[in-house]
């Protein structure tokens, strides 16, 4: 697939622009599929861990606008009937999508989760966290304490960018529940595999707007690894 790094995620093309499929096999790209059969290209990267292991990527804030809105769009539709009544994000991907899910679901703000600590946050109300594309970092995620009466008895919908093997995504869970806010949902822009289904107590809570598997390389190429996705 001949496109530069900066042209990945600037628009949506049109249904069956780009086969994919059982046995096929991607070069540089891997096509992801909207619920109206919309495609957004998708670069693939390497996992760092040498084993020919690699995944679909997407980075929402390099993303168009129409990409992003559209990926809102859909985040939005799927749980308007749950009538969540607080978004919050998750940094720092996460953050734009919840700001946009929030607004095309009538609130007037969001809670955001941060990684710097203001002076007046506390330990008791943060959490290590690592993610699959930093697997060489830790940081600690906070919750604001001034946003607990946002949340306390409320329903709160959790919004997310990526979830791919669920270890980030399972300690925000576990922030949110020292605080004993249990969300409605979880909602993110992509599911990456579904490895991320046994890291989570409830992974049917779960909706992406898009899907990719994990890839492995193969040749000159790359095919879905069945055995793993």
């Amino acid at each position: 697939m001949d496109m530069k790094p900066h042209e990945f995620w600037q628009r949506l093309d049109a249904p069956g622009t780009h086969p994919t499929g059982p046995g096929m096999r991607y070069h540089g790209a891997y096509p992801a599929t909207l619920p109206d059969g919309r495609q957004l290209l998708l670069p693939i990267r390497d996992l760092p861990r040498g084993d020919g292991a690699a995944v679909a990527s997407l980075i929402v804030n390099q993303a168009g606008f129409a990409v992003e809105d559209a990926l809102a769009d859909i985040m939005a539709f799927h749980w308007r009937d749950a009538a969540p009544e607080v978004v919050v994000g998750v940094p720092t991907l996460g953050l734009p999508l919840a700001h946009a899910v929030a607004r095309r679901l009538g609130h007037e703000r969001l809670v955001p989760l941060g990684f710097s600590r203001k002076f007046w946050y506390t330990e008791a109300l943060s959490e290590p966290i690592s993610s699959i594309t930093s697997p060489d970092i830790s940081k600690r995620l906070y919750l604001d304490p001034r946003m607990l009466p946002l949340l306390q008895g409320r329903r709160v919908l959790l919004v997310d960018d990526v979830v791919s093997s669920g270890t980030s995504l399972a300690a925000v869970l576990r922030l949110l529940a020292t605080a004993g806010i249990t969300p409605v949902g979880i909602s993110v822009a992509m599911t990456q595999s579904t490895r991320w289904r046994s890291a989570l107590p409830q992974p049917e809570m779960v909706k992406g707007a898009i899907q990719s598997p994990l890839l492995k390389r193969d040749g000159d190429g790359y095919v879905v690894d069945e055995g793993a996705s």
